[in-house]
């Protein structure tokens, strides 16, 4: 296959700068409830502290910092693999089908909060560099805001209907 032709994500990850190789991903509890009956799998999320501790400052977002973090400053992540790599990323890219994945990885490269996408900002941390000529983002991904919004909906009513993120043994 012309390594043009591969989705956006797959060439990413070859060049080492997909967000499932830089990014600690978030799981609420209906991600890991969605995740494990698909995956029957137990072991692909753990509880921990952000590795950049100015993540916890969510002042700018209430309804995050209360749903995702406990009283210990952990929360709520995909583990990884020792290299790096989010547990779930393949050769072909993510392993877990779009309605499986979770919500967070959905939504993304969207910036979001409890009020809605943000002024259509997209995360410049996404490499624009491996897109075909005249080809927009959201159309190498096969992305529509429409769709973003609905899931940030998803996540925020899940988020808001968990158990307090510090009662851990909730997760089991």
């Amino acid at each position: 296959m012309d390594p043009s032709e591969e989705f956006l994500c797959v060439r990413c990850a070859r060049h080492m700068k997909t967000c499932c190789q830089t990014s600690e991903i978030f799981v609420s509890l209906a991600d890991v409830a969605r995740i494990r009956e698909a995956s029957g799998r137990e072991d692909f999320f753990e509880r921990r502290a952000p590795h950049n501790p100015s993540y916890a400052d969510q002042d700018d977002d209430p309804v995050w910092r209360d749903a995702v973090f406990g009283a210990d400053g952990k929360r709520r992540v995909l583990r990884r693999r020792p290299d790096g790599d989010c547990t779930f990323l393949g050769p072909r890219g993510c392993e877990l089908s779009l309605e499986i994945r979770p919500l967070v990885c959905r939504i993304y490269p969207f910036e979001y909060d409890a009020t809605g996408i943000v002024d259509d900002s997209l995360d410049p941390r996404c490499p624009r560099e491996l897109l075909k000529p005249r080809q927009g983002l959201l159309q190498a991904l096969g992305m529509e805001r429409a769709d973003a919004e609905r899931w940030r909906t998803q996540l925020y009513s899940e988020l808001v209907a968990e158990p307090t993120a510090a009662a851990p043994e909730q997760e089991t």
